[in-house]
């Protein structure tokens, strides 16, 4: 595990300073050649902290999407399980009939989430304790899965580490620990699970769980940005060659979805949170039952076509982050106002 004295450096109410100032330079920097025009702002030109008012129109639905018995006679793995995304997704798959296995170091945390879940749904539930990064462990792992299920139909790599961090204070441990967790232990289930899956001539869904800046790449989240990247290329090859065994391989990237554990860790002060909000088109973060429902349709027999796929999944977030000027709703704009004003230099 990495110490908690690396998070140290962050401190969100001053980085929020600090990036206002950034987002007004990128926005304005070419001041000679963009000329707002004086009657698109009101009076007020910064927007409340309020959660933006379009997500009213963006409202979740955290219902089971798919109909129940959809997995019945199904069994499905999911690394992570426990806790966060991992137990949302393996509640809905639960609820919708398969026997879930799930998969962690902490045993204790598996058996009371596998006890909670079982209560609800009706579905046995298995507690496995495995560490990901060790394949002897994975290897053992699945034999011991194998006794009380057999083998998967469903495997959702979803375990995951992160830390925020300065790369120059990067240590090979630190890098180890993430990369370790990430891209090894995804590839040592992946790998055992499908051998034995092939020897058996079974078929199976994989999926796995990485974030929008596998695809980017970010700062400060660089060993998580380098692993999941890796995870996303093993996922893409085994769709091209795996597919004759029976193999589907599809990842989700998701963008801000809250949950406990994660953002206790990365966003201990809420400050980012605030932040992240601001930067969604649809104006507000994700809620672990939606990602739930999308994993369990890409699981499930009516995906089956589905492989190879990268499904984005972040209220809009990467797109508005890519657009240079998105920013300007920063702004309040007036629609009953003149046309802008834009002079005939290049605007790239």
């Amino acid at each position: 595990m990495v110490n908690s004295h690396l998070l140290g450096w962050y401190n969100p109410g001053q980085s929020s300073s600090v990036l206002s100032k950034m987002a007004a330079f990128v926005l304005f920097r070419r001041s000679g050649i963009f000329r707002p025009h004086k009657s698109w702002f009101h009076s007020s030109s910064v927007q409340s902290s309020s959660p933006p008012s379009q997500s009213r129109f963006f409202l979740p639905t955290e219902g089971v999407m798919l109909p129940i018995g959809a997995f019945n006679n199904k069994v499905a793995f999911i690394t992570g399980g426990g806790t966060g995304l991992g137990r949302a997704m393996t509640n809905t798959l639960s609820q919708l009939g398969a026997q879930c296995v799930i998969a962690s170091r902490k045993l204790d945390v598996l058996q009371q989430a596998a006890k909670e879940i079982s209560s609800q749904t009706g579905n046995k539930v298995h507690a496995v304790q495995c560490d990901i990064r060790d394949p002897e462990a994975v290897s053992c792992c699945v034999d011991q899965m194998e006794t009380l299920t057999g083998l998967p139909d469903v495997i959702i790599n979803n375990a995951a580490g992160n830390f925020v961090c300065p790369s120059a204070h990067l240590s090979p441990n630190a890098w180890k620990s993430i990369t370790d967790i990430v891209l090894n232990g995804t590839a040592f289930v992946t790998l055992e699970l499908g051998k034995r899956l092939i020897q058996n001539q079974k078929g199976a869904s994989f999926l796995a769980i990485t974030t929008i800046y596998a695809e980017s790449g970010s700062g400060f989240v660089v060993p998580s940005a380098s692993a999941k990247a890796g995870v996303e290329a093993l996922y893409k090859s085994l769709a091209g060659e795996w597919g004759r065994y029976g193999h589907r391989f599809n990842i989700i990237q998701p963008g801000p979805i809250k949950t406990k554990g994660a953002f206790s860790r990365l966003d201990p002060t809420g400050e980012f949170e605030k932040l992240m909000i601001n930067r969604m088109p649809v104006g507000r973060l994700g809620k672990p039952a939606e990602i739930a429902n999308l994993a369990a349709y890409l699981s499930s027999d009516f995906a089956t076509w589905m492989s190879g796929a990268v499904i984005r999944f972040d209220g809009g977030e990467y797109v508005f982050m890519a657009g240079e000027f998105n920013h300007l709703q920063d702004v309040s704009v007036s629609l009953k106002s003149s046309e802008p004003q834009i002079n005939t230099g290049r605007v790239r």
